[in-house]
Protein backbone atom coordinates (compact mmCIF):
# COMPACT_ATOMS: atom_id res chain seq x y z
CA UNK A 1 0.00 0.00 0.00
CA UNK A 2 2.92 2.48 0.57
CA UNK A 3 3.86 2.19 -2.50
CA UNK A 4 0.02 3.16 -3.91
CA UNK A 5 0.66 5.98 -2.09
CA UNK A 6 3.78 6.66 -3.48
CA UNK A 7 1.68 7.42 -6.58
CA UNK A 8 -1.29 8.94 -5.26
CA UNK A 9 0.56 11.84 -3.83
CA UNK A 10 1.79 13.59 -7.01
CA UNK A 11 -1.73 14.14 -7.54
CA UNK A 12 -2.91 15.95 -4.88
CA UNK A 13 -3.81 19.33 -4.52
CA UNK A 14 -2.13 20.57 -1.72
CA UNK A 15 1.35 18.88 -2.75
CA UNK A 16 3.72 22.01 -3.49
CA UNK A 17 6.06 21.76 -6.66
CA UNK A 18 9.26 21.01 -4.10
CA UNK A 19 7.66 18.47 -2.49
CA UNK A 20 6.72 16.49 -6.37
CA UNK A 21 10.11 16.81 -6.86
CA UNK A 22 11.79 14.43 -4.15
CA UNK A 23 8.81 12.03 -4.39
CA UNK A 24 9.73 11.60 -8.23
CA UNK A 25 12.77 10.87 -7.29
CA UNK A 26 11.87 8.11 -4.72
CA UNK A 27 9.38 6.37 -7.34
CA UNK A 28 12.67 6.44 -10.23
CA UNK A 29 14.97 4.98 -7.17
CA UNK A 30 12.78 2.17 -6.22
CA UNK A 31 11.83 0.71 -9.75
CA UNK A 32 15.29 0.62 -11.30
CA UNK A 33 16.44 -0.98 -8.51
CA UNK A 34 17.50 -5.10 -9.67
CA UNK A 35 15.02 -7.72 -8.79
CA UNK A 36 15.21 -9.31 -5.45
CA UNK A 37 18.13 -6.65 -4.62
CA UNK A 38 17.14 -5.27 -1.47
CA UNK A 39 13.80 -7.59 -0.92
CA UNK A 40 13.58 -9.88 2.30
CA UNK A 41 12.81 -13.50 1.57
CA UNK A 42 9.59 -13.00 3.45
CA UNK A 43 8.33 -10.09 1.71
CA UNK A 44 9.32 -11.80 -1.97
CA UNK A 45 5.67 -12.99 -3.21
CA UNK A 46 4.00 -10.09 -2.04
CA UNK A 47 6.11 -6.98 -3.61
CA UNK A 48 7.53 -9.00 -6.35
CA UNK A 49 4.57 -11.07 -7.55
CA UNK A 50 4.25 -9.88 -11.39
CA UNK A 51 7.98 -10.36 -11.62
CA UNK A 52 7.79 -14.03 -10.99
CA UNK A 53 5.05 -14.47 -13.73
CA UNK A 54 7.77 -12.86 -16.17
CA UNK A 55 10.21 -15.03 -14.93
CA UNK A 56 7.84 -18.16 -15.45
CA UNK A 57 7.14 -16.69 -19.06
CA UNK A 58 10.65 -16.60 -19.51
CA UNK A 59 11.54 -20.07 -18.49
CA UNK A 60 8.43 -21.40 -20.19
CA UNK A 61 9.79 -20.03 -23.33
CA UNK A 62 13.10 -21.43 -23.16
CA UNK A 63 12.22 -24.47 -23.09
CA UNK A 64 9.84 -24.20 -25.84
CA UNK A 65 12.91 -22.84 -27.83
CA UNK A 66 14.62 -26.08 -26.54
CA UNK A 67 12.57 -28.60 -27.62
CA UNK A 68 11.99 -27.12 -31.01
CA UNK A 69 15.63 -27.01 -31.41
CA UNK A 70 15.88 -30.72 -30.51
CA UNK A 71 12.91 -30.73 -33.12
CA UNK A 72 14.44 -29.45 -35.54
CA UNK A 73 17.60 -31.50 -35.12
CA UNK A 74 16.02 -34.65 -35.20
CA UNK A 75 14.34 -33.45 -38.36
CA UNK A 76 16.99 -32.39 -39.92
CA UNK A 77 19.51 -36.43 -38.94
CA UNK A 78 16.13 -37.74 -40.16
CA UNK A 79 16.23 -36.32 -43.36
CA UNK A 80 20.19 -36.89 -43.57
CA UNK A 81 19.64 -40.70 -43.25
CA UNK A 82 16.47 -40.73 -45.23
CA UNK A 83 18.40 -39.45 -48.03
CA UNK A 84 21.11 -41.38 -47.74
CA UNK A 85 19.25 -44.40 -48.41
CA UNK A 86 18.01 -43.08 -51.09
CA UNK A 87 21.02 -42.42 -52.62
CA UNK A 88 22.47 -45.92 -51.62
CA UNK A 89 19.41 -47.60 -52.79
CA UNK A 90 20.05 -45.41 -56.36
CA UNK A 91 23.05 -46.29 -56.81
CA UNK A 92 22.45 -50.00 -56.27
CA UNK A 93 20.15 -49.52 -58.68
CA UNK A 94 22.40 -48.05 -61.24
CA UNK A 95 24.78 -50.90 -60.67
CA UNK A 96 22.48 -53.85 -61.10
CA UNK A 97 21.04 -51.57 -63.95
CA UNK A 98 24.51 -50.83 -65.64
CA UNK A 99 25.15 -54.95 -65.86
CA UNK A 100 22.52 -55.04 -68.32
CA UNK A 101 21.64 -51.83 -70.62
CA UNK A 102 24.10 -48.63 -71.04
CA UNK A 103 22.45 -45.01 -71.34
CA UNK A 104 22.24 -42.95 -74.18
CA UNK A 105 22.09 -39.06 -75.11
CA UNK A 106 19.20 -38.26 -77.16
CA UNK A 107 19.08 -34.80 -78.48
CA UNK A 108 16.81 -33.38 -75.85
CA UNK A 109 19.45 -33.90 -73.31
CA UNK A 110 17.32 -36.98 -71.87
CA UNK A 111 19.03 -40.41 -70.75
CA UNK A 112 17.30 -43.62 -72.34
CA UNK A 113 18.58 -47.19 -71.68
CA UNK A 114 20.34 -48.91 -74.51
CA UNK A 115 20.14 -52.65 -74.32
CA UNK A 116 23.66 -54.80 -74.66
CA UNK A 117 23.42 -57.69 -76.65
CA UNK A 118 24.90 -60.66 -74.94
CA UNK A 119 28.09 -60.64 -76.56
CA UNK A 120 28.45 -57.05 -75.88
CA UNK A 121 27.59 -57.15 -71.92
CA UNK A 122 30.27 -60.48 -72.26
CA UNK A 123 32.81 -58.07 -73.37
CA UNK A 124 32.28 -55.50 -71.30
CA UNK A 125 32.27 -57.15 -67.93
CA UNK A 126 35.96 -59.01 -69.17
CA UNK A 127 37.61 -55.44 -69.93
CA UNK A 128 36.28 -54.21 -66.50
CA UNK A 129 37.75 -57.22 -65.34
CA UNK A 130 41.14 -55.99 -66.83
CA UNK A 131 41.29 -52.80 -65.38
CA UNK A 132 40.82 -54.16 -61.46
CA UNK A 133 44.39 -55.82 -62.38
CA UNK A 134 47.11 -54.27 -61.04
CA UNK A 135 51.22 -54.66 -62.23
CA UNK A 136 51.95 -57.22 -59.76
CA UNK A 137 56.28 -57.43 -60.06
CA UNK A 138 56.12 -60.10 -57.60
CA UNK A 139 53.44 -62.01 -60.05
CA UNK A 140 55.92 -64.22 -62.60
CA UNK A 141 52.97 -64.06 -65.45
CA UNK A 142 53.31 -59.95 -65.26
CA UNK A 143 57.79 -60.62 -65.45
CA UNK A 144 57.01 -62.72 -68.31
CA UNK A 145 55.04 -59.94 -69.83
CA UNK A 146 57.74 -57.52 -69.62
CA UNK A 147 60.08 -59.48 -70.98
CA UNK A 148 57.99 -60.25 -73.80
CA UNK A 149 57.75 -56.34 -74.30
CA UNK A 150 61.14 -55.79 -74.16
CA UNK A 151 61.59 -58.78 -76.65
CA UNK A 152 59.25 -57.09 -79.39
CA UNK A 153 60.90 -53.57 -78.81
CA UNK A 154 64.56 -54.91 -79.06
CA UNK A 155 64.17 -58.29 -80.85
CA UNK A 156 68.51 -58.69 -81.53
CA UNK A 157 68.91 -57.30 -77.81
CA UNK A 158 69.77 -59.37 -74.73
CA UNK A 159 67.10 -59.41 -72.28
CA UNK A 160 68.02 -56.94 -69.02
CA UNK A 161 67.21 -57.79 -65.57
CA UNK A 162 63.68 -56.53 -64.54
CA UNK A 163 65.71 -53.84 -62.38
CA UNK A 164 67.97 -51.76 -64.65
CA UNK A 165 68.82 -48.68 -66.02
CA UNK A 166 68.47 -49.88 -69.39
CA UNK A 167 64.48 -49.91 -69.16
CA UNK A 168 64.82 -46.26 -69.63
CA UNK A 169 65.91 -46.67 -73.33
CA UNK A 170 62.59 -48.03 -74.27
CA UNK A 171 60.94 -44.85 -71.92
CA UNK A 172 60.33 -46.15 -68.24
CA UNK A 173 61.29 -43.51 -66.02
CA UNK A 174 62.99 -45.52 -63.19
CA UNK A 175 65.16 -48.56 -63.24
CA UNK A 176 62.60 -50.60 -62.33
CA UNK A 177 59.32 -50.28 -64.85
CA UNK A 178 57.02 -51.57 -62.70
CA UNK A 179 56.76 -48.00 -60.57
CA UNK A 180 55.60 -46.58 -63.74
CA UNK A 181 52.20 -48.73 -64.26
CA UNK A 182 50.36 -47.04 -61.43
CA UNK A 183 46.79 -46.53 -62.28
CA UNK A 184 47.42 -48.11 -65.68
CA UNK A 185 47.73 -51.29 -64.29
CA UNK A 186 48.47 -54.48 -66.17
CA UNK A 187 46.59 -53.28 -69.02
CA UNK A 188 48.03 -50.84 -70.00
CA UNK A 189 51.44 -53.62 -70.50
CA UNK A 190 49.10 -55.83 -72.46
CA UNK A 191 48.25 -52.47 -74.47
CA UNK A 192 52.07 -51.91 -75.59
CA UNK A 193 52.53 -55.58 -76.66
CA UNK A 194 49.23 -55.42 -78.40
CA UNK A 195 50.30 -52.68 -80.22
CA UNK A 196 53.89 -54.22 -80.95
CA UNK A 197 52.46 -57.37 -82.13
CA UNK A 198 49.70 -56.15 -84.51
CA UNK A 199 51.21 -52.85 -85.49
CA UNK A 200 55.17 -53.11 -85.59
CA UNK A 201 55.92 -50.90 -87.48
CA UNK A 202 54.03 -48.17 -86.13
CA UNK A 203 54.84 -49.53 -83.07
CA UNK A 204 59.36 -49.04 -83.80
CA UNK A 205 58.61 -45.97 -85.10
CA UNK A 206 57.18 -43.98 -82.19
CA UNK A 207 59.25 -45.90 -80.10
CA UNK A 208 62.89 -44.80 -82.05
CA UNK A 209 60.76 -41.69 -82.47
CA UNK A 210 61.31 -41.97 -85.90
CA UNK A 211 59.02 -39.72 -87.78
CA UNK A 212 59.29 -35.72 -87.80
CA UNK A 213 61.58 -33.38 -86.29
CA UNK A 214 61.63 -33.69 -82.54
CA UNK A 215 62.24 -31.87 -79.89
CA UNK A 216 64.93 -32.31 -77.76
CA UNK A 217 63.37 -33.65 -74.56
CA UNK A 218 60.95 -35.99 -75.68
CA UNK A 219 57.95 -37.92 -74.23
CA UNK A 220 58.93 -41.03 -72.77
CA UNK A 221 57.47 -43.79 -74.75
CA UNK A 222 56.62 -46.31 -72.67
CA UNK A 223 54.91 -44.25 -69.78
CA UNK A 224 53.47 -42.38 -72.38
CA UNK A 225 51.62 -45.95 -73.68
CA UNK A 226 50.59 -45.96 -69.67
CA UNK A 227 48.92 -42.75 -69.45
CA UNK A 228 46.97 -43.14 -73.19
CA UNK A 229 45.79 -46.40 -71.53
CA UNK A 230 44.41 -44.56 -68.10
CA UNK A 231 42.71 -41.44 -70.33
CA UNK A 232 40.76 -43.80 -72.42
CA UNK A 233 39.50 -45.77 -69.22
CA UNK A 234 38.41 -42.38 -68.70
CA UNK A 235 37.18 -41.23 -71.57
CA UNK A 236 35.11 -44.38 -71.99
CA UNK A 237 33.67 -43.67 -68.41
CA UNK A 238 35.04 -47.98 -67.68
CA UNK A 239 35.47 -47.40 -63.62
CA UNK A 240 32.50 -45.62 -62.96
CA UNK A 241 29.56 -48.27 -64.42
CA UNK A 242 27.42 -46.10 -65.62
CA UNK A 243 28.46 -45.42 -69.60
CA UNK A 244 26.68 -42.19 -69.77
CA UNK A 245 29.12 -40.18 -71.85
CA UNK A 246 28.54 -39.80 -75.77
CA UNK A 247 31.93 -41.40 -76.18
CA UNK A 248 31.39 -44.38 -73.86
CA UNK A 249 27.87 -45.20 -75.73
CA UNK A 250 29.71 -45.37 -79.47
CA UNK A 251 32.23 -47.41 -77.86
CA UNK A 252 30.22 -50.43 -76.61
CA UNK A 253 28.50 -50.51 -79.82
CA UNK A 254 32.24 -51.58 -81.34
CA UNK A 255 32.40 -54.11 -78.90
CA UNK A 256 29.91 -56.02 -80.70
CA UNK A 257 32.11 -56.85 -83.90
CA UNK A 258 35.69 -56.40 -82.20
CA UNK A 259 36.67 -58.15 -78.68
CA UNK A 260 39.74 -55.52 -79.45
CA UNK A 261 37.88 -52.15 -79.39
CA UNK A 262 40.13 -50.94 -76.38
CA UNK A 263 43.53 -51.98 -77.51
CA UNK A 264 43.14 -50.80 -81.10
CA UNK A 265 41.60 -47.87 -79.86
CA UNK A 266 44.86 -47.47 -78.22
CA UNK A 267 46.93 -48.31 -80.52
CA UNK A 268 44.89 -45.37 -82.88
CA UNK A 269 45.55 -42.73 -79.21
CA UNK A 270 48.96 -43.88 -79.42
CA UNK A 271 49.74 -42.27 -83.25
CA UNK A 272 48.00 -39.90 -82.73
CA UNK A 273 49.23 -38.47 -79.67
CA UNK A 274 52.49 -38.55 -81.92
CA UNK A 275 51.01 -36.53 -84.65
CA UNK A 276 49.78 -34.07 -82.32
CA UNK A 277 53.24 -33.48 -80.70
CA UNK A 278 54.89 -33.17 -84.01
CA UNK A 279 52.36 -30.30 -85.18
CA UNK A 280 52.63 -28.90 -81.95
CA UNK A 281 56.66 -29.28 -81.61
CA UNK A 282 56.16 -30.28 -78.16
CA UNK A 283 58.53 -30.71 -75.36
CA UNK A 284 58.39 -33.06 -72.16
CA UNK A 285 56.59 -30.29 -69.96
CA UNK A 286 53.65 -29.95 -72.62
CA UNK A 287 52.80 -33.62 -72.43
CA UNK A 288 49.60 -33.65 -70.76
CA UNK A 289 48.38 -30.74 -73.15
CA UNK A 290 48.61 -33.09 -75.90
CA UNK A 291 46.95 -36.14 -74.51
CA UNK A 292 44.06 -33.37 -73.44
CA UNK A 293 44.24 -32.72 -77.57
CA UNK A 294 44.39 -36.20 -78.35
CA UNK A 295 41.38 -37.11 -76.15
CA UNK A 296 39.46 -34.54 -77.78
CA UNK A 297 39.94 -36.03 -81.71
CA UNK A 298 39.14 -39.29 -80.27
CA UNK A 299 36.13 -38.49 -79.19
CA UNK A 300 34.80 -36.66 -82.00
CA UNK A 301 35.88 -39.14 -84.40
CA UNK A 302 34.83 -41.90 -81.93
CA UNK A 303 31.07 -40.17 -82.36
CA UNK A 304 30.89 -39.37 -85.64
CA UNK A 305 28.28 -41.03 -87.67
CA UNK A 306 28.96 -43.94 -89.69
CA UNK A 307 31.49 -45.85 -87.10
CA UNK A 308 30.95 -48.91 -86.70
CA UNK A 309 35.01 -50.36 -85.48
CA UNK A 310 38.07 -48.85 -84.61
CA UNK A 311 38.79 -49.59 -88.19
CA UNK A 312 36.70 -47.03 -89.63
CA UNK A 313 37.90 -43.88 -87.35
CA UNK A 314 39.97 -41.57 -89.91
CA UNK A 315 43.22 -41.56 -87.56
CA UNK A 316 43.47 -45.37 -88.42
CA UNK A 317 44.95 -45.05 -91.72
CA UNK A 318 47.82 -43.32 -90.11
CA UNK A 319 48.59 -46.84 -88.26
CA UNK A 320 51.32 -49.07 -90.26
CA UNK A 321 51.23 -52.57 -90.00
Amino acid sequence: MASKAIRRRPFSADADKTSEKPMETTVSDSTIEPLLENASHEDKPKIYGAPSRSDSWDWTRRECLRWLHLLSNFIAQSTRKIVNVITDFGSLLARLFGRSSATQSSQNGQTVPINLSPIQEERLKLLRQRLDVPYDCDCLKHQDALKELWRLAYPDRELPPLKSDVWKEMGWQNSDPSTDFRAGGFMSLENLIYFARNYPDSFHRLLHKADGKRAEWEYPFAAAGVNISYMLVQMLDLQSGNMSTKAALHFVRLLEEDDAAFDNLFCVAFQMLDAHWLERRASYMEFNEVLKSTRVQLEQELTSEGISSVQNMPSFQILKR
